[in-house]
C-alpha cells in the first residue's frame, strides 16, 4: 500500500522524524521538488530545505505512523 502526505518539519523535529521512520521496515522516502531522500537517513532529511512543506511518500501503512505524519501535517 502506497500512501503519501505532505508535513512541514522544524529543525529541532528531524531527529524525532528519522527515529520514528526508522522503527518500521517498509521503505519510507521523503521529497521535495525533485530532492527524494531516504527518510530513515538523518544527513538526508537535513540536506532538504525545511522552510518548504515536504512529502512523505512509504510503501506500506501503520497507522501510528500515519498519526504521526498527520500532526505534522502541512497546514
Amino acid at each position: 500500500m502506497k500512501m503519501q502526505r505532505n508535513i512541514r518539519l522544524k529543525l529541532e523535529e528531524v531527529k524525532d522524524f528519522v527515529e520514528m521512520a526508522s522503527r518500521f521496515s517498509f521503505d519510507i522516502d521523503i521529497s521535495y521538488n525533485h530532492y527524494v531522500v531516504d527518510a530513515k537517513s538523518i544527513l538526508g532529511v537535513y540536506g532538504l530545505d525545511l522552510t518548504k512543506p515536504l512529502t512523505v511518500s512509504c510503501n506500506g501503512y501503520d497507522p501510528v505512523f500515519d498519526a504521526y505524519l498527520r500532526d505534522l501535517a502541512a497546514a
